[in-house]
């Protein structure tokens, strides 16, 4: 695959960022991607290793050494083919996902992995501006008709691996805008707006109607998620109007932190803050959005969440951000020969991180403190593992001034009005309850009710909503024609 001795001749090439002082003023994408020769010739270090870990690494199984070999004979239209045959939306893992392939690469057993994501980011940009992403039709209409709440990721890659079989499917979105946590959980900065827009214009062309502003069932009046609907649908309204419901809702419910003073103002989930910034990239008009602008920001949360948060507040003007951490710093390199071909534990360094912010490891909040209802800091203590379990550490205690505190500590699980609604059967964790099994997954206690996503796993990662959201696909499809030649 690629050149045969490209691995020993070619290094690892990063993309390339734009200078912290010039991206910090806007909220544009500013990664810097490979040139169409710099793409050969990272192709060109794919080895002929014999068994392709990377492709078990990927969670939607891509093709990588095919690809990787094609852009090193410069057939960049077949690459792009080889990529979509598993992947629908590679725009986006290209972008944001973390590429465990390139932790699974056999290169990264004693050297650096191949540049999978950059590859695969190289790939379909360079398809889109050929004009080779095209809308693709199917050929003749089932009859059949199929809704799809939530248009997240696992949502549009359902959708439209249903469209191009021949159903006729509409998606709701309880939001104003398609796109999920895709639209309003990721900066745009990560990931700007327009490659979800393209998208749904391709999926329209197939036939995907998208009802935004649409709450399927209905929300606590004191739920932090946010809701744009206009109109609500009833659980029993789309089962009698569809043959089939797939419910591929994200993992909304944010994870509380119920310490002393946890009711103070300033004190506000993630989720409750990233969304309104989106809204405003995207032009509209907010009335008291949630900013950073000279405060001394505590971002609560040590992953990818948090880090969105680090970034969106130095775009703002914080006057300092602190990030939290309530495990201890992880080794700045890992043991491969241990942990190979797995994900490792490593410490990661964002851009966001790079823009600007402190990072605290093994330290835990008691206590938010404040004058006049609003938050002024917060009293904190660090931690150790000490036989299994996370202790705190006595006459650690600290108290740090905090005038916007962000929870950013993960989410637990879906709405769990949503699956109430349906009647649907929730497991441990407040997901729904449905296997991933060849025959029959992703079904759920209630007739023609399926479950797919973050809704069904959890919190997770975009490709893995997209792999959810195809092998679901391919379970409705069976349903309803009693075969399928989709792909799982």
């Amino acid at each position: 695959m690629g050149k045969i001795t490209g691995f020993m001749e070619y290094e690892r090439l990063e993309e390339g960022y734009k200078p912290v002082p010039e991206r910090l003023k806007h909220y544009k994408e500013f990664v810097i991607g490979l040139t169409a020769e710099q793409a050969r010739v990272q192709a060109a270090r794919c080895m002929d290793c014999g068994t392709p870990f990377c492709n078990s690494g990927c969670p939607v199984n891509n093709i990588i050494p095919d690809f990787n070999d094609l852009v090193f004979q410069n057939d960049w239209k077949n690459a792009i083919t080889v990529l979509h045959s598993t992947n629908n939306f590679p725009e986006f893992t290209g972008r944001i996902c973390p590429a465990p392939c390139e932790a699974a690469c056999t290169l990264n057993v004693n050297d650096d992995a191949v540049g999978i994501k950059s590859l695969e980011h190289a790939i379909i940009d360079r398809a889109w501006a050929e004009g080779w992403v095209q809308p693709q039709p199917p050929r003749h209409k089932t009859g059949k008709k199929v809704a799809v709440v939530g248009s997240g990721p696992a949502g549009m890659a359902a959708a439209q691996q249903l469209a191009r079989v021949g159903h006729d499917v509409t998606v709701f979105e309880k939001n104003d805008r398609v796109g999920g946590l895709l639209r309003y959980g990721i900066p745009d900065f990560k990931m700007e707006k327009s490659h979800i827009d393209r998208r749904v214009a391709q999926m329209q062309a197939e036939g995907v109607v998208f009802r935004t502003g649409v709450m399927v069932g209905t929300l606590p009046k004191d739920s932090k998620v946010t809701n744009w609907a206009k109109e609500t649908v009833s659980p029993e309204q789309l089962q009698k109007d569809f043959d089939a419901v797939l419910l591929t809702g994200g993992s909304e419910q944010s994870r509380d932190l119920p310490v002393p003073g946890r009711d103070l103002d300033g004190i506000h989930f993630a989720m409750e803050f990233l969304p309104q910034q989106n809204k405003v990239n995207a032009g509209d008009k907010l009335k008291g959005q949630l900013r950073a602008d000279g405060k001394h920001v505590i971002v609560i949360g040590g992953g990818d969440t948090g880090s969105d948060c680090v970034g969106t507040s130095n775009r703002h003007g914080a006057a300092s951000v602190t990030q939290f951490e309530v495990m201890p710093q992880p080794p700045e390199e890992e043991n491969k020969p241990l942990v190979w071909p797995y994900w490792p534990m490593k410490l990661r360094t964002s851009s966001s991180h790079e823009e600007g912010c402190t990072r605290e490891f093994a330290i835990s909040t008691k206590a938010f403190t404040g004058e006049k209802g609003r938050v002024t800091g917060l009293t904190t203590v660090h931690t150790e593992f000490k036989d299994g379990k996370l202790v705190e550490i006595p006459g650690t205690e600290k108290h740090y001034q905090a005038d916007l505190v962000l929870l950013a500590m993960g989410f637990v699980n879906p709405v769990a009005t949503v699956l109430d609604a349906f009647g649907v059967e929730k497991d441990a964790r407040g997901n729904a309850k449905a296997t991933t099994d060849f025959t029959g997954g992703y079904t759920t206690n209630v007739p023609k009710v399926f479950a797919a996503g973050d809704m069904r796993r959890g919190q997770s990662l975009v490709v893995w909503a997209i792999r959810e959201g195809r092998q679901a696909a391919r379970t409705v499809d069976e349903f309803l024609m009693g075969f399928s030649d989709l792909p799982r």
